[in-house]
């Protein structure tokens, strides 16, 4: 019996790209008679109240969600988190790190992304008194020293992925410099301690893949099964946002019933044929892998529902 899950960041309403995720994790996991968990990750407060972490879960239940147990929150877990950096600590894996973002994009390392550069372990030798100077005036953040070493993996739709660590990833943040637990460690830690051994999640996290693996093996935990699928844009082949409010549930609930949503995110993606009204429980014998579409998907019949 797998366990699949949906782990939400309750930053804004949700909109349909995440649905579309939720929906085939949910889909992929009873469909092979497995659990399905609720994960609300709310780590980060100030961007994630709990009056949206609570309409998150009342989104869901609107649209035929279930899950098998209780919804974990994440913002309730920091003494798990720090268990786990001090294990990592004591393998001798995490230093402090005193630079800004803006010695970090200034910086000649090799460019990420508009917001990420491989690390240049600028402070990955500092001596103890360089430390103690340091903190007088800067709150560190805590990062993990990775290995020159190839992480490969399969994923359940793009097939064989590798990653060298140190040239494509860099010691990557576990904790940041205002005490936040980063997104790697919380996502790692919270996977295996609840036993899901199927990752059901968009296809722009397939790069963070690797990294988790790393952390997963020197936690000691197993390595899931991981499945990226693909993303939902706009008729412009823009990616879906919560802050731009895009063909979010405020929006469609006026509009559409949950089967009406279903059905155009199943055809969507490919799972049925013809866009019609499905309930979940109408999908789930009608689920596999194999009609899921890999390339992103524009919904231009829905643009009259934006905003």
């Amino acid at each position: 019996m797998i366990t699949g899950r949906f782990a939400p960041t309750p930053s804004g309403r949700l909109h349909l790209g995440n649905l579309l995720c939720a929906m085939l994790a949910y889909l992929s996991a009873r469909s092979q008679g497995g659990r399905f968990l609720l994960r609300i990750e709310d780590i980060d407060l100030p961007r994630c109240p709990r009056r949206l972490s609570l309409q998150c879960i009342e989104d869901l239940q609107w649209l035929g969600f279930t899950w098998d147990e209780e919804p974990l929150w994440q913002s309730e877990r920091g003494h798990i988190y720090q268990h786990y950096l001090e294990e990592l600590t004591k393998q001798g894996l995490i230093y402090p790190c005193f630079c800004t973002r803006a010695q970090l994009m200034a910086s000649q390392a090799p460019n990420l992304g508009d917001t990420q550069v491989v690390y240049n372990r600028a402070c990955a030798s500092l001596s103890g008194e360089d430390i103690a100077r340091l903190s007088q005036t800067r709150s560190p953040a805590l990062r993990l020293r990775v290995p020159d070493a190839e992480i490969t993996f399969t994923d359940g739709l793009f097939g064989a992925q590798r990653e060298n660590l140190a040239r494509d990833c860099g010691d990557f943040i576990l904790r940041r410099s205002d005490g936040l637990f980063g997104y790697q460690l919380a996502v790692v830690v919270d996977d295996a301690l609840s036993g899901v051994d199927q990752v059901v999640r968009g296809r722009d996290i397939l790069s963070a893949t690797p990294r988790q693996i790393f952390l997963l093996e020197m936690l000691g935990f197993p390595v899931p099964e991981y499945v990226h699928i693909p993303l939902l844009m706009d008729s412009q082949g823009r990616r879906l946002a919560k802050r731009d409010k895009d063909l979010d549930l405020s929006a469609l609930s006026r509009r559409f019933t949950p089967a009406q949503i279903l059905g155009m995110l199943a055809h969507s993606a490919g799972v049925i044929e013809e866009n019609r009204p499905m309930t979940l429980e109408q999908l789930i014998p009608l689920f596999q892998w194999d009609k899921v579409k890999q390339a992103d998907v524009r919904l231009p019949e829905m643009e009259a529902v934006h905003g």
